[in-house]
């Protein structure tokens, strides 16, 4: 037996210049997934974290707002922890930058880099805003990048092409704080020669360790093919931070102090357990022994401050180096990058206001890779996802068991289920490694394949039909011991993502969800507590209502509609799918159209046909032992693993065609013109297969 790991985690430090939107929530719901996946695991892993509270946007905001930036950090850390706990965000600590902790070590790791003579003092021209009367911050001018000519860019670097540079080095510059053109002004300032680290950056970001491939090879092209440039990391006043003990007038740069909060967090953490600093961020680089593993979760847009100045600082200081770095990619909204005109720049208090937290929690799981993909948050999808997977596949288990064995409880002994939770258990195997690798999209595939399943051996056994007949009520509790039994391994599985489900999970059958091991055996002869409302269905009406209180102009957002929700709006289609394709002028007669038997049926099974540019191979159950095998031209449209567990319309009385590929028996319905804009007819809650459309 294996002993337990010991880990710690950080996220990027939000800054605390502004309330959390859901952009931001991408990285802490991704980080929290991971955190409570190895604690159900077993292993001691810890999550540290504090406010981003330096520089000179907090100086200008609470200036603003007419109180210190005391205060004005103070306000703002209680904002977002609130808001971190709507989002059921855990973490054993939460600090600020600002603290006495991370004074005493920014100065420890200074002075390390002072003794290795990696500080060098140069004098350097930066941007002055003369009308507000300030030295420029990076965040605080705007202009066209030196390498791409990107129009509207930072001056620290460029979204576009990924380069980084000094404000000075933008063409065109402009002052965000006044819109006026900033003059040039000397001052001394503080380096870090990061070249002589050279060697040391090169070994560690290219050994496949510590970072994703992608990224390896974006530091090898972009930085570490030519000499590393000196950072700059210390700021003339006036400045929000800590003054540089060796250089009166000079504070350190944010992006200094910033990381090295996650050591003070730490440092807080330990004074409040008794535990030992160097247990968990051990000084000595060769103290790999001490065991302990260090985890940083972080957007790509902080890519190159992570994995070269942070180990650099980490090194030159001989404190212990990241084990891994994790970057994940951006968040858009209906295809588009977030905005505030457009009401998609949402903030997580007001989402919280319309739509299930779960929900979210479970669509960036869905979306979230072990890649730098960006994701995109599509109403329709979203909406769509939410309800078939979770309320249509997932809660509809337990309550269509629950009751019938609200007397009786479990079984005392687990019944013959055709070896569907032994399937369980070995797919919880392929889960868990999905989990450890960040592909949580994979481990949600996995697990809605195992709630698919459940259901298909649920609509097999029916119990509100045998539950009439007194003489099967060994039959009745039987078959929703089992259906009870895969809900909850499936909860278990899920509980990383979504722990208020496992903790109502726990409530129904009596036992919390609190190990990873409850998944490998199942539950028999437990009282069963009576069904509670797990989760309702996303209705594209609130999406909407959250758009348009984000909005700060009168630009509106059109979301793409939901698959089968139609168009709740008035007079907004147009004709082109009409002209496209014309109404039959044929009529038919009522008895034309039921010759048409049309039925409700689930996808059991999906695969691709190699053979095929447009054919899916579809197993569509309707109900009891009934399959029919049916070759769909959806395959442009539709992953197979998307697809299995999901209720479609068949036409079930077709001639049966015998193709290259095998016998089709059947036709899913669908709309649209072809290739990838092909849409699958879906149906409301509380449609079985077998059932009928009239």
């Amino acid at each position: 037996m294996t002993s337990p790991r010991k880990i710690l985690v950080t996220a990027a430090l939000p800054y605390a210049n502004g309330p959390i939107h859901i952009g931001h929530l991408v990285e802490y719901i991704q980080t929290d997934i991971w955190v409570r996946f190895q604690k159900l695991m077993g292993n001691r892993c810890i999550f540290i974290w504090a406010d981003d509270t330096h520089g000179t946007a907090i100086m200008i905001s609470a200036k603003k707002a007419g109180v210190s930036e005391e205060e004005f950090i103070a306000r703002m850390n209680e904002e977002h922890q609130r808001d971190f706990g709507t989002f059921q965000i855990a973490y054993d600590n939460y600090g600020s930058t600002n603290s006495s902790e991370n004074r005493e070590l920014c100065g420890r790791i200074w002075s390390a880099l002072r003794q290795a003579g990696l500080i060098v003092e140069k004098d350097v021209s930066q941007l002055y805003d003369t009308v507000a009367g300030t030295f420029l911050a990076d965040r605080f001018v705007k202009g066209n990048c030196p390498k791409c000519n990107a129009p509207d860019q930072y001056g620290d670097n460029c979204d576009k092409c990924g380069s980084t540079y000094t404000p000075a080095d933008l063409k065109n510059p402009y002052s965000t704080l006044t819109k006026t053109t900033p003059e040039i002004r000397s001052a001394k300032h503080l380096f870090v020669e990061l070249e002589k680290l050279h060697p040391f950056l090169e070994q560690w970001t290219q050994s496949g360790e510590h970072l994703q491939t992608e990224v390896a090879n974006y530091l090898k092209g972009h930085f570490l093919g030519e000499p590393l440039r000196d950072w700059d990391v210390s700021r003339p006043a006036p400045y929000f931070g800590f003054e540089i003990s060796d250089s009166p007038g000079n504070y350190w740069y944010v992006w200094f102090d910033a990381p090295i909060g996650y050591m003070a967090s730490l440092e807080q953490w330990c004074q409040k357990t008794g535990e030992k600093f160097n247990d968990w961020w051990p000084q000595r680089i060769d103290a790999e022994s001490a065991g302990v593993e260090i985890h940083h979760f972080i957007g790509k847009d902080i890519t190159y401050f992570h994995t070269l100045f942070w180990p650099g600082m980490l090194h030159a200081a001989k404190f212990k180096l990241p084990t891994r770095v994790h970057i994940h990619g951006f968040l858009t909204v209906g295809g588009e990058k977030m905005s505030k005109s457009k009401g998609t720049f949402v903030k997580a208090e007001t989402y919280a206001k319309h739509l299930d937290v779960s929900a979210l929690r479970y669509y960036f799981a869905s979306k979230l890779g072990p890649r730098l993909d960006d994701l995109d948050l599509n109403p329709g999808e979203f909406i769509d996802k939410v309800n078939s997977d979770l309320v249509g596949k997932v809660v509809n288990i337990a309550s269509r068991c629950t009751k019938f064995v609200q007397a009786s409880g479990l079984s005392a002994n687990y019944p013959e289920d055709g070896g569907l939770f032994t399937a369980g258990v070995a797919a919880g195997k392929e889960i868990a490694t999905a989990y450890e690798g960040c592909d949580y999209a994979r481990a949600m595939r996995l697990i809605m394949e195992l709630a698919a399943s459940a259901n298909v051996y649920i609509d097999g056994k029916e119990p509100w039909k045998i539950a009439k007949d007194p003489a099967r009520a060994q039959e009745v509790q039987d078959a929703c011991t089992v259906g009870l039994n895969l809900f909850r391994q499936i909860a278990v599985y899920l509980s990383p993502v979504l722990p208020k489900l496992a903790e109502q999970a726990g409530a129904l059958l009596n036992e919390p969800i609190a190990h990873w091991k409850q998944s490998q055996h199942p539950l028999v002869g437990t009282k069963v507590a009576p069904f509670s409302h797990m989760m309702k269905r996303l209705e594209l009406k609130d999406f909407e209502a959250m758009i348009e209180e984000s909005k700060e102009s009168g630009v509106g957002f059109q979301p793409a509609q939901a698959e089968g929700t139609g168009d709740r709006g008035q007079g907004t289609d147009s004709g082109d799918a009409l002209t496209a394709e014309p109404l039959v002028t044929d009529l038919i007669s009522i008895d034309d159209f039921t010759k048409v038997d049309l039925r409700v049926a689930r996808v059991i099974n999906a695969e691709e046909v190699p053979e095929a540019k447009k054919l899916l191979k579809l197993t569509l159950g309707l109900g009891g032992d009934v399959k029919r095998q049916v070759f769909a031209g959806i395959k442009a449209a539709y992953k197979p693993a998307d697809l299995v567990g999901r209720l479609v319309i068949v036409v079930a009385n077709l001639q049966p065609r015998q193709m290259k590929f095998g016998l089709s028996e059947g036709m899913v319905t669908a709309c649209g013109p072809g290739g990838e804009e092909v849409f699958l007819l879906s149906l409301d809650e509380g449609a079985k297969p077998g059932m009928r459309v009239h």
